[in-house]
C-alpha cells in the first residue's frame, strides 16, 4: 500500500517542482527604469518563479555590448531606434519589438524651492553645475540638450555642464550635491507618484522629441521561457498601472 502524502508533503513537491522548472533572464535596462524594472522582477519571481538579473545603464552602451556579444536576453531601451538597429540588424527576435513606456524629461534640484515650476532658474543662472547626461549615450540626455537649444540656452550653459555617462550617474551628481541641478527621467524623482524631494521642472514635451521607450527580445533568448515571461508581463495590460505611477506614459 502506498503511503499518503500530507498536505505540507505535497506543498513541498509542487514547490520543488515549480523552482524545477525556473528560469533565468538576463535583462538590459535603461538606467531610468531601474525602480519599475526592480518591481517587476519582484512580480515576475513571486508569479511564475523565474529570476530576472537586471544591469543598468545607458542604451547607447548596452547597444554596444550586445553587438559585441553580451549575454543578455532582453533589452529595455531609452529609446526605440536601438532596439530597432539590434531587430533589422539580426540580432534580435524578429516580432518582438514594441513600446513598453514613453517618459518624461525633468529638471531637478535636490535642493528644496530650487527650480521654479516655469524653469526660469535655467535664465538666472544662478548656480555653478548643471548636470546632463551623455547625449551620445543617454536618450534622456539628447532629450535635455534639445530642450537646452529650443530654450537658446545651449551656449550660455555649456560651460556650466557636468556629464553623467548615464541618467543614473546623473542623478548621482544632483543628489549629491555636486550638481545644483540637472535633466533627470520623472521617474527617478517619484515615490509614490510623488515628489521623493527637492524641486523640479517638469519639461514640456514640445521641447524634445517624444523619449519612446523600445525592448526587445535578443536572439540568445529563443527557447528561454524565463524570458518570454519577462516580455509577457512587460506587456501585460496589468503592469500598465505600475509604470504609470513612476511617470511614464503607457498606451
Amino acid at each position: 500500500m502506498r503511503p499518503i502524502r500530507t498536505l505540507p508533503t505535497l506543498a513541498a513537491a509542487l514547490a520543488l517542482s515549480w523552482c524545477a522548472h525556473a528560469g533565468t533572464v538576463q535583462v538590459a535596462v535603461a538606467a531610468n527604469f531601474t525602480e519599475p524594472a526592480k518591481a517587476l522582477a519582484a512580480v515576475l519571481e513571486k508569479t511564475t518563479g523565474h529570476e530576472a538579473k537586471l544591469s543598468f545603464g545607458a542604451s547607447g552602451a548596452f547597444y554596444t555590448q550586445i553587438k559585441n556579444g553580451a549575454p543578455f536576453d532582453v533589452f529595455l531601451s531609452a529609446d526605440d531606434e536601438r532596439p530597432a538597429r539590434l531587430e533589422q540588424e539580426g540580432d534580435a527576435v524578429p516580432g518582438t519589438r514594441f513600446t513598453y513606456a514613453t517618459g518624461q524629461l525633468v529638471l531637478w534640484s535636490a535642493k528644496p524651492g530650487f527650480v521654479d515650476d516655469k524653469g526660469e532658474v535655467l535664465k538666472g543662472g544662478g548656480f555653478n553645475k548643471l548636470a546632463i547626461a551623455n547625449p551620445k549615450n543617454a536618450p534622456y540626455g539628447a532629450a535635455a540638450v534639445e530642450a537646452m537649444n529650443k530654450l537658446g540656452l545651449q551656449a550660455t550653459l555649456q560651460p556650466k555642464l557636468v556629464t553623467g555617462e548615464s541618467i543614473g550617474q546623473t542623478y548621482g551628481f544632483i543628489a549629491t550635491g555636486n550638481a545644483d541641478l540637472g535633466f533627470v527621467a520623472l521617474s527617478q524623482v517619484l515615490d509614490g507618484g510623488r515628489l521623493k524631494g527637492g524641486s523640479m521642472w517638469l519639461v514640456p514635451g514640445s521641447l524634445h522629441a517624444p523619449i519612446v521607450q523600445d525592448a526587445v527580445m535578443l536572439k540568445r533568448a529563443q527557447g528561454n521561457a524565463a524570458a518570454k515571461a519577462w516580455v509577457d508581463l512587460l506587456r501585460s495590460p496589468r503592469t500598465k498601472d505600475l509604470i504609470r505611477s513612476y511617470g511614464y506614459s503607457v498606451k
